[in-house]
């Protein structure tokens, strides 16, 4: 049976990192929107880009959908899913946390990385025109594509685009979200090293009752193996 799949990028990113893994999942026969969020195209004023900015995009996706939802979401989307799921939740039948920040009541994902990297990128945000934290290239190849060709790197490199700050620094009211019936998956690519080891299964927690799905790759593998994340995404749906 089709499913609509709704593909949601995190920091930095945009909807061309789920080109292969949509790609796949459209040969399968499935329907698949893969946006990018506000601020998250080169050409965007990020000055003005706040939280809610994610949150009502991705309300507007789903709600706009004349079926039900599958939601899948990477890194950063796992807690805009806990803050958009509880405003949609007639339209979802399921979501799939990939390598994501899960977060706790009123908790933001600074809270949950080394103060020092907070401290690092705030700043840098703060000396930025628009209050987006820059790129780093070798925190992407050294430990999100670690597993990567040179090529993957520089490829993935050459889209990403600073990341306003408010992603990072808000803290999201996570309660309504415990009260969502939608089935919960976590694919978990276990070479992942942006973070130490055990804290994304760690964070998954949150979720309460969830399936768990484990695959080889890093934090990059949507981009650098979409065929092994479209492989997972099938077996949590079916």
């Amino acid at each position: 049976m089709a499913k609509q799949f709704v593909l949601l990028h995190g920091a930095w990113h945009g909807g061309w990192c789920w080109d292969g893994v949509k790609q796949a999942l459209e040969s399968e026969g499935h329907n698949c929107l893969a946006p990018t969020m506000p601020g998250h195209a080169p050409s965007d004023d990020r000055k003005e880009i706040t939280y809610d900015s994610y949150i009502n995009a991705i309300k507007d996706i789903v709600s706009a959908q004349p079926g039900a939802v599958v939601l899948v979401g990477h890194s950063s989307a796992g807690h805009m899913m806990q803050s958009t799921a509880p405003l949609v939740a007639d339209k979802l039948e399921q979501l799939i946390f990939i390598n994501s920040f899960i977060l706790g009541h009123d908790q933001s994902q600074f809270d949950l990385v080394p103060p020092e990297v907070a401290e690092g990128m705030t700043a840098a945000a703060k000396s930025s025109p628009d209050m987006s934290v820059p790129i780093d290239e070798d925190f992407v190849r050294n430990m999100l594509m670690q597993d990567a060709s040179t090529a993957q790197q520089d490829e993935l490199i050459s889209h990403l685009v600073p990341q306003p700050l408010a992603l990072f620094t808000t803290k999201i009211n996570a309660n309504p979200f415990k009260d969502i019936a939608a089935k919960r998956t976590v694919i978990f690519c276990q070479d992942d090293q942006s973070l130490p080891p055990g804290a994304y299964l760690g964070m998954a927690q949150a979720l309460g009752a969830f399936e768990l799905i484990q695959v080889p790759g890093g934090h990059e593998t949507l981009f650098v193996d979409p065929k092994t994340v479209t492989s997972a995404i099938i077996k949590a749906v079916s």
